[in-house]
């Protein structure tokens, strides 16, 4: 799967939660979302896009947050 394609997913993912009240609760959701139901490699491809300057600019502020702050192993 394309970084393009990820970035896309892991926003909407971050869509949802960003409703929640409780931003710590929302960020820990994020990121508990994708380590449970994401491939080992799917989750790979997003750290290294996350790396990447180019393309961390087009994750959204959340969802960088929780990848950032929240092992995804």
């Amino acid at each position: 799967m394309d970084a393009a394609n990820l970035i896309r997913m892991a926003n909407r993912i971050g869509e949802f939660f960003e409703a929640m009240p409780e931003r710590e609760e929302a960020l820990h959701g994020i990121a508990e979302h994708i380590r449970k139901f994401w491939e080992p490699r799917m989750r790979g491809q997003l750290l290294a896009a996350l790396a990447d300057p180019a393309q961390a600019e087009r994750i959204a502020p959340m969802v960088r947050e929780a990848l950032q702050r929240h092992d995804l192993k």
